[in-house]
Parts: C-alpha cells; structure tokens; sequence
C-alpha cells in the first residue's frame, strides 16, 4: 500500500508537521509538486485524515481533566443514542470513546478547577439520561502522549 517514499513523508511529517511540502520535498530530494501530488494520493486513500492544531486547554485556564467510565442502562430502547447526543451538547466534554465490556463509554470532561468540576458533575454530567453506573477517576500527570506511528 504504501512504498518507501510514502513511509518516509509520512515519518518526516509526523516528525514535524508543520513542514511545507517544499521543505518536506528537500529532505525527500523530491520537487515540492511530486510531495503535494503524494500528501493527497495519501488523503484519498484515507491514509492522512486531516491536520489538527492541538490546543493546550491548561493554558486556556483549564486545570483540571476527568475521566469518567460509565455505563449506561441497556434495558432502556435507544439509551445509549441518547446519551451520546446529549454528552456530546456538554462543551467540556473533550472526548468519547465506547468500549465492548463492563465500561460502555469513557468520557473526558475538562474543568477550569474544582470548583467547576463540582458545577459540571451536579449540573451536567449526572443529568445524562440512562446512567446505570458511573466512576470518575481525576488526572494527575500525563506520562505519555503520542500519535506517531513506527512506519
């Protein structure tokens, strides 16, 4: 699927994402044209899925990140759509992945301090319809952070 110039874009990309393709096309000793020509070859076979800017919510103010295992009540038609819709209406909820065992979903829900994190948990999170179960665990450090790939 991909050869070894399309492995080598992709881990000086990851690298440093912020290249352009002529900066990318020195280091390939490529025409910044035949990169551009690869970077979307790439994006039409759903290999690059977009770029991001990745935002440091502890500089905006937000200090303190939740996760929450939950899991919902299947006895109810629908619960788990209607708990995805109204998580997803919640701005502070940053992230949700669902999951196949005891745990349904795994939300993370972002707060300027505890204080915050109190309003939010009373006033948002535990009015989420069909909640059978929730557990929250508080983040302490990040001890690894990485999308790259070994390509």
């Amino acid at each position: 699927m991909l050869d070894d110039i399309d492995r080598r874009l992709l881990r000086l990309w990851q690298a440093e994402p912020d290249r352009s393709p002529s900066e990318l096309g020195d280091a390939l000793s490529l025409p910044a044209a035949a990169v551009s020509r690869r970077i979307d070859r790439l994006r039409e076979r759903g290999v690059l899925k977009g770029l991001h800017g990745v935002i440091s919510w502890a500089a905006l103010g937000y200090a303190v990140e939740v996760s929450l295992r939950i899991q919902i009540d299947k006895a109810v038609p629908a619960a788990f759509d209607r708990f995805a819709a109204a998580a997803r209406a919640v701005p502070e909820v940053t992230e949700m992945q669902t999951f196949l065992g005891r745990v349904d979903l795994r939300l993370t829900v972002i707060a300027r301090d505890m204080a915050h994190w109190q309003t939010l948990y009373r006033d948002c999170i535990l009015t989420l319809p069909h909640i059978a179960e929730i557990e929250a665990l508080m983040h302490v450090a990040t001890v690894k952070t990485d999308q790259t790939l070994p390509i």
